[in-house]
């Protein structure tokens, strides 16, 4: 017995030995990354500006994440913003020589990359090159680099130029088959975001407003491409119907690229560009290096606020997506604070908690009484996303912005016919007549479907009120465009639901004027995380096992696994969107 306990003693001291040795060795890890970051960046002369697969661009600081299960990723998340003020302080920086594009699979939004494109364009007007080149690139890849004045693509590759389209996932017979009951209260015939619980096919309203909004963002799109690749927009089409980018030589056939040739020749071609001799290192530096040569510790003076709100809006406390309670903060501190004259609020959210949006825009209507506040949108202004907006001078959207969703509802599951089929049932003792309006066994009674409906309702009036306020237009007309339709930002501005078709940067200038300023800064908010602070907030079960769901199944199926489990969906009403559209 004796020889037992001094073995299991010494397997627990083993034990607590071997977690020492990981955590100081996980600990100096971080610690050399952290050296590793602070290092000083010189750009040296004849230096390549280079958009590579190593670059994330992400709207907001909150969107990056480290975490555990990011210590070995090789790439650098960027914000927009900073890439943007990269693009055109290299446009006359002398040490800059030109840009190359060479991302196979760009890891940024579709007004990300509008609002690149357009910096690079501006960035041509300096003499400087613009080449590209790729392997098998992705369709949000080729947008990007088909602004470039050379495309180059290699013999093996390909480009997968093939439009857009969204897949509407059902799961009503998923519920019927394993007796789980789902009660919907919605308003708006266009709210499409309970359609997957309610019918196993996609409804003719749903399938109008996705048709208009997929062409809106396509033609957007395309015009783009054809335009600086020179080709006839009726080829195109034919183009990209066929597929022919997926052929290197058909993709070199119809112009999409210039030629065909590998990697090492590519650079080789860069270096002639630059009467660099054959021995001669090519210098590229990337967007994350290039912003870090220059990049202020610390900026004083008057400034111009970005508050960047990014994600699904949820009810508490958090740092990544858009939590009421974090966002209160934020939005008290900026308005507290002196030396921030202007406030422009980055949204990039498809929606989500109707309470968490009706807080937040409060917080704002109060912040607007003491300074400009601005409002940009990014891939996302929808629903929740739109309803915080309402405080705004003034709101800018992207052309291909998806926008509006002006629409509310709740889901509420039951799971009486499983639990009868499996032998369970309850009984029900209660103090008033309402006590027991909702149960997970029983589902929600007439009187509990009736007054939520009204809290539905009164939700939508709530909402139309608020945007007829900051519209100024009829509650008659905003319901016309209501009901949970999603438009484009071209059409958003064409039906009144934003004042301007433009940046960010756009934004921040208008919000500069409005405050009288003639010289700024400009500060972001929240700021970012440390690496401790990333990977230390990430250590609860959890977010762990959700991390590790993600990696197994992809994002993807994740996130369609989320649409049933989520409990956000369960518990309130909601102002949220039912989709994403990639340009991938």
């Amino acid at each position: 017995m004796r020889s037992f306990f001094k073995n299991v003693l010494a397997n627990i001291v083993a034990i607590i030995i071997l977690c020492a040795v990981f955590f100081i060795f996980f600990i100096m890890m971080l610690v050399f990354s952290a050296m590793g970051n602070d290092k000083s960046v010189v750009v040296k002369k004849n230096s390549v500006l280079t958009i590579n697969l190593k670059t994330n661009i992400i709207d907001s600081p909150t969107e990056e994440e480290v975490g555990l299960f990011g210590l070995n990723a090789q790439n650098k998340s960027v914000l927009l913003y900073d890439a943007l003020e990269a693009i055109n302080k290299a446009k006359t920086d002398d040490h800059i020589k030109g840009i190359s594009i060479e991302a196979d699979d760009l890891n940024a939004g579709l007004t990300q990359i509008d609002d690149l494109r357009n910096a690079i364009e501006d960035f041509k007007k300096s003499g400087k090159f613009v080449y590209a080149y790729g392997n098998g690139v992705s369709q949000s890849s080729y947008y990007l680099g088909s602004v470039a004045d050379q495309y180059y693509l290699n013999p093996a590759g390909g480009i997968e130029l093939k439009g857009l389209s969204t897949e509407v996932t059902f799961f009503k017979d998923f519920a019927d088959k394993y007796g789980i009951g789902i009660e919907v209260i919605r308003h708006g015939k266009f709210k499409s975001a309970v359609e997957p619980f309610l019918r196993n096919d996609i409804s003719p309203e749903n399938k109008e407003q996705l048709s208009t909004l997929l062409n809106d963002l396509w033609k957007n799109t395309s015009n783009k491409i054809a335009a600086s690749r020179k080709i006839d927009t009726a080829q195109f089409r034919t183009v990209v119907d066929s597929l022919y980018g997926m052929i290197p030589e058909l993709g070199l056939k119809y112009k999409l690229a210039d030629k065909l040739i590998q990697k090492t020749e590519y650079d080789n071609l860069i270096k002639s560009k630059l009467s660099l001799k054959e021995k001669e290192k090519l210098n590229k530096i990337s967007l994350a290096n290039y912003i870090s040569s220059y990049a202020d510790d610390e900026k004083s003076g008057e400034k111009v606020a970005v508050l960047y709100a990014s994600g699904s809006i949820n009810n508490g406390d958090g740092y990544n997506d858009i939590y009421s309670e974090q966002y209160i903060k934020y939005i008290k501190k900026l308005q507290d604070d002196d030396k921030v004259k202007a406030v422009v609020f980055r949204i990039n959210s498809p929606g989500g908690s109707a309470n968490a949006s009706d807080e937040i825009l409060f917080e704002l209507q109060q912040l607007k009484k003491k300074k400009p506040l601005v409002v940009s949108f990014g891939d996302y202004a929808a629903s929740g996303g739109y309803y915080v907006a309402m405080a705004a001078d003034k709101i800018y959207s992207e052309p291909n912005t998806l926008t509006g969703s002006i629409g509310v509802f709740g889901v509420i599951p039951y799971f009486k016919d499983i639990a009868n089929k499996n032998g369970i049932r309850s009984d029900i003792v209660a103090t008033n007549a309402n006590s027991m309006y909702y149960s997970g066994l029983n589902g929600v009674t007439p009187y509990g479907v009736n007054m939520i409906t009204r809290g539905v309702e009164g939700t939508y009036k709530r909402f139309v009120h608020f945007v007829t306020q900051n519209r100024k237009q009829t509650f008659e007309q905003i319901d016309n465009v209501g009901g949970g339709r999603v438009w484009s930002g071209t059409r958003a501005k064409q039906i009144g639901l934003v004042d301007e078709l433009g940046t960010l940067n756009d934004a921040i200038k208008f919000a500069a004027q409005k405050a009288g300023l003639k010289s700024y800064n400009v500060d972001s908010f929240p700021k970012k995380m440390s690496p401790f602070e990333q990977i230390f907030k990430d250590l609860n079960e959890d977010d762990v096992s959700a991390r590790i769901i993600k990696n197994k199944i992809g994002k993807a199926n994740y996130e369609i696994l989320e649409q049933i489990t989520d409990k956000k969906l369960q518990s309130e009403i909601k102002m949220s969107m039912p989709y994403q559209i990639k340009i991938d």
